[in-house]
Protein backbone atom coordinates (compact mmCIF):
# COMPACT_ATOMS: atom_id res chain seq x y z
CA UNK A 1 0.00 0.00 0.00
CA UNK A 2 1.24 3.45 -0.84
CA UNK A 3 0.99 6.76 0.93
CA UNK A 4 -2.48 8.00 1.83
CA UNK A 5 -3.35 11.60 2.71
CA UNK A 6 -6.29 12.34 5.00
CA UNK A 7 -7.11 16.05 5.39
CA UNK A 8 -8.76 16.85 8.72
CA UNK A 9 -11.91 18.95 8.53
CA UNK A 10 -11.15 20.19 12.04
CA UNK A 11 -9.31 22.97 10.19
CA UNK A 12 -12.10 23.56 7.65
CA UNK A 13 -14.71 26.31 7.72
CA UNK A 14 -17.68 24.69 9.46
CA UNK A 15 -20.06 27.23 7.90
CA UNK A 16 -18.89 26.13 4.43
CA UNK A 17 -18.20 22.49 5.13
CA UNK A 18 -19.38 20.98 1.86
CA UNK A 19 -17.30 23.50 -0.12
CA UNK A 20 -14.22 22.68 2.00
CA UNK A 21 -14.81 18.93 1.69
CA UNK A 22 -14.95 19.16 -2.10
CA UNK A 23 -11.77 21.27 -2.09
CA UNK A 24 -9.73 18.27 -0.86
CA UNK A 25 -11.12 15.68 -3.27
CA UNK A 26 -7.55 14.90 -4.47
CA UNK A 27 -6.84 13.24 -1.10
CA UNK A 28 -7.49 9.60 -0.13
CA UNK A 29 -9.63 10.00 2.98
CA UNK A 30 -11.62 12.70 4.74
CA UNK A 31 -10.54 12.71 8.40
CA UNK A 32 -13.45 13.65 10.66
CA UNK A 33 -12.66 14.42 14.30
CA UNK A 34 -15.49 13.63 16.70
CA UNK A 35 -14.98 15.17 20.16
CA UNK A 36 -17.44 14.95 23.02
CA UNK A 37 -16.12 17.56 25.47
CA UNK A 38 -15.42 14.75 27.98
CA UNK A 39 -12.65 12.48 26.67
CA UNK A 40 -11.04 15.63 25.26
CA UNK A 41 -11.78 19.20 26.37
CA UNK A 42 -13.26 20.27 23.04
CA UNK A 43 -16.62 19.66 21.36
CA UNK A 44 -16.97 19.27 17.60
CA UNK A 45 -19.70 17.25 15.91
CA UNK A 46 -21.55 13.98 16.27
CA UNK A 47 -23.55 11.30 14.47
CA UNK A 48 -26.06 13.41 12.48
CA UNK A 49 -23.38 15.71 11.06
CA UNK A 50 -21.00 12.86 10.24
CA UNK A 51 -23.82 11.00 8.52
CA UNK A 52 -24.51 14.02 6.31
CA UNK A 53 -20.78 14.50 5.62
CA UNK A 54 -20.57 10.86 4.48
CA UNK A 55 -23.42 11.53 2.05
CA UNK A 56 -21.76 14.52 0.35
CA UNK A 57 -18.07 13.58 0.58
CA UNK A 58 -16.36 12.29 -2.57
CA UNK A 59 -13.82 10.63 -0.25
CA UNK A 60 -14.35 7.77 2.21
CA UNK A 61 -14.80 8.91 5.80
CA UNK A 62 -12.04 8.27 8.34
CA UNK A 63 -13.82 8.93 11.64
CA UNK A 64 -11.56 9.61 14.63
CA UNK A 65 -13.62 9.22 17.80
CA UNK A 66 -12.14 11.23 20.68
CA UNK A 67 -15.07 10.27 22.87
CA UNK A 68 -16.01 8.30 25.95
CA UNK A 69 -17.77 4.94 25.63
CA UNK A 70 -16.60 3.93 22.15
CA UNK A 71 -17.86 0.43 22.97
CA UNK A 72 -21.36 1.85 22.50
CA UNK A 73 -20.76 4.56 19.93
CA UNK A 74 -18.06 3.33 17.52
CA UNK A 75 -20.34 0.85 15.69
CA UNK A 76 -22.90 3.62 15.13
CA UNK A 77 -20.37 5.55 13.04
CA UNK A 78 -19.81 2.48 10.87
CA UNK A 79 -23.58 2.14 10.46
CA UNK A 80 -23.95 5.71 9.16
CA UNK A 81 -21.28 5.31 6.52
CA UNK A 82 -17.77 5.81 7.95
CA UNK A 83 -15.42 3.53 6.02
CA UNK A 84 -12.81 3.56 8.80
CA UNK A 85 -13.55 4.14 12.48
CA UNK A 86 -10.82 4.92 15.02
CA UNK A 87 -11.55 4.58 18.73
CA UNK A 88 -9.17 5.51 21.53
CA UNK A 89 -7.58 2.68 23.48
CA UNK A 90 -7.71 4.84 26.62
CA UNK A 91 -11.52 5.06 26.44
CA UNK A 92 -12.31 1.48 25.41
CA UNK A 93 -13.54 -1.18 27.81
CA UNK A 94 -13.24 -4.08 25.33
CA UNK A 95 -11.19 -3.02 22.30
CA UNK A 96 -11.27 -6.46 20.70
CA UNK A 97 -15.06 -6.49 20.64
CA UNK A 98 -15.19 -2.94 19.25
CA UNK A 99 -12.84 -3.95 16.43
CA UNK A 100 -14.88 -7.07 15.71
CA UNK A 101 -18.12 -5.06 15.66
CA UNK A 102 -16.65 -2.48 13.27
CA UNK A 103 -15.39 -5.13 10.88
CA UNK A 104 -18.74 -6.96 10.95
CA UNK A 105 -20.36 -3.71 9.79
CA UNK A 106 -17.93 -3.43 6.87
CA UNK A 107 -15.71 -0.70 8.31
CA UNK A 108 -11.97 -0.77 8.91
CA UNK A 109 -11.17 -1.07 12.62
CA UNK A 110 -8.59 1.35 13.97
CA UNK A 111 -7.29 2.13 17.45
CA UNK A 112 -5.62 5.38 18.53
CA UNK A 113 -3.14 6.00 21.32
CA UNK A 114 -2.44 9.34 22.94
CA UNK A 115 1.14 10.61 23.41
CA UNK A 116 1.24 9.41 27.02
CA UNK A 117 0.09 5.86 26.22
CA UNK A 118 2.91 3.31 25.78
CA UNK A 119 2.94 1.57 22.41
CA UNK A 120 3.16 -1.75 24.28
CA UNK A 121 -0.48 -1.29 25.33
CA UNK A 122 -1.73 -1.64 21.75
CA UNK A 123 0.69 -4.29 20.45
CA UNK A 124 -1.41 -7.28 21.71
CA UNK A 125 -4.38 -6.03 19.65
CA UNK A 126 -2.70 -5.89 16.25
CA UNK A 127 -4.33 -9.11 15.06
CA UNK A 128 -7.77 -7.47 15.39
CA UNK A 129 -6.95 -4.08 13.86
CA UNK A 130 -6.65 -2.67 10.35
CA UNK A 131 -4.90 0.54 11.46
CA UNK A 132 -3.27 2.12 14.51
CA UNK A 133 -3.28 5.89 14.93
CA UNK A 134 -0.31 7.35 16.78
CA UNK A 135 -1.22 10.82 18.03
CA UNK A 136 1.64 13.22 17.37
CA UNK A 137 -0.05 15.95 19.44
CA UNK A 138 -2.33 15.83 22.47
CA UNK A 139 -5.82 15.13 21.09
CA UNK A 140 -8.47 17.79 21.34
CA UNK A 141 -7.29 20.80 19.36
CA UNK A 142 -5.89 21.54 15.92
CA UNK A 143 -2.79 23.53 15.12
CA UNK A 144 -0.47 22.05 17.76
CA UNK A 145 3.27 21.46 17.31
CA UNK A 146 4.40 18.07 16.02
CA UNK A 147 5.86 15.71 18.66
CA UNK A 148 8.85 14.01 17.02
CA UNK A 149 9.40 11.86 20.12
CA UNK A 150 6.37 9.77 19.08
CA UNK A 151 8.24 8.34 16.08
CA UNK A 152 9.62 5.30 17.97
CA UNK A 153 6.01 4.17 18.45
CA UNK A 154 5.50 4.07 14.69
CA UNK A 155 8.77 2.18 14.24
CA UNK A 156 7.81 -0.38 16.89
CA UNK A 157 4.36 -0.87 15.36
CA UNK A 158 5.75 -1.30 11.86
CA UNK A 159 8.30 -3.85 13.09
CA UNK A 160 5.62 -5.79 14.99
CA UNK A 161 3.24 -5.78 12.02
CA UNK A 162 5.98 -6.91 9.62
CA UNK A 163 7.03 -9.68 12.01
CA UNK A 164 3.43 -10.91 12.18
CA UNK A 165 2.93 -10.60 8.42
CA UNK A 166 0.13 -8.09 8.95
CA UNK A 167 -0.75 -5.38 6.43
CA UNK A 168 -1.32 -2.85 9.17
CA UNK A 169 -1.84 0.80 8.22
CA UNK A 170 -0.13 3.29 10.51
CA UNK A 171 -1.64 6.74 10.84
CA UNK A 172 -0.10 9.88 12.33
CA UNK A 173 -2.26 12.81 13.36
CA UNK A 174 -1.05 16.17 14.61
CA UNK A 175 1.36 18.72 13.22
CA UNK A 176 1.90 16.78 9.98
CA UNK A 177 3.10 19.27 7.35
CA UNK A 178 5.79 19.69 4.69
CA UNK A 179 8.57 19.91 7.28
CA UNK A 180 7.48 16.83 9.28
CA UNK A 181 5.87 14.41 6.83
CA UNK A 182 9.13 12.74 5.73
CA UNK A 183 10.00 12.05 9.37
CA UNK A 184 6.65 10.29 9.88
CA UNK A 185 6.98 8.16 6.77
CA UNK A 186 10.59 7.22 7.53
CA UNK A 187 9.41 5.96 10.93
CA UNK A 188 6.74 3.75 9.36
CA UNK A 189 3.66 5.93 8.93
CA UNK A 190 1.67 5.65 5.71
CA UNK A 191 -1.72 7.29 6.43
CA UNK A 192 -1.09 10.95 7.10
CA UNK A 193 -3.59 13.32 8.65
CA UNK A 194 -3.03 16.96 7.79
CA UNK A 195 -5.39 19.68 8.97
CA UNK A 196 -3.82 23.11 9.23
CA UNK A 197 -1.25 22.28 6.53
CA UNK A 198 -3.95 21.60 3.93
CA UNK A 199 -6.70 24.01 4.96
CA UNK A 200 -4.25 26.80 5.65
CA UNK A 201 -2.96 26.61 2.08
CA UNK A 202 -4.30 28.83 -0.67
CA UNK A 203 -4.54 25.87 -3.05
CA UNK A 204 -5.65 22.81 -1.06
CA UNK A 205 -5.21 20.41 -3.99
CA UNK A 206 -1.67 21.59 -4.66
CA UNK A 207 -0.78 21.21 -0.98
CA UNK A 208 -2.11 17.65 -0.92
CA UNK A 209 0.05 16.93 -3.98
CA UNK A 210 3.12 18.46 -2.36
CA UNK A 211 2.63 16.46 0.84
CA UNK A 212 2.11 13.26 -1.13
CA UNK A 213 5.29 13.83 -3.16
CA UNK A 214 7.38 14.51 -0.06
CA UNK A 215 6.03 11.37 1.61
CA UNK A 216 6.49 9.13 -1.44
CA UNK A 217 10.12 10.23 -1.73
CA UNK A 218 10.95 8.38 1.50
CA UNK A 219 8.32 5.61 1.38
CA UNK A 220 9.89 2.13 1.21
CA UNK A 221 6.98 -0.31 1.58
Amino acid sequence: MGIQIAPSILSADFANLERDILAVSDADWLHVDVMDGHFVPNLTLGLPVVERIAQVSPLPIDAHLMIEDPDRWAPRYAEIGAASVTFHLEAARDPRTIAKDLRSLGARASCAIKPGTPVEDVLPLLDTLDMVLVMTVEPGFGGQAFMADMMPKLTALRAAADAAGRDLWLQADGGVARDTIATVVAAGGDVLVAGSAVYGAEDRGAEIGALRALAQAVHHR
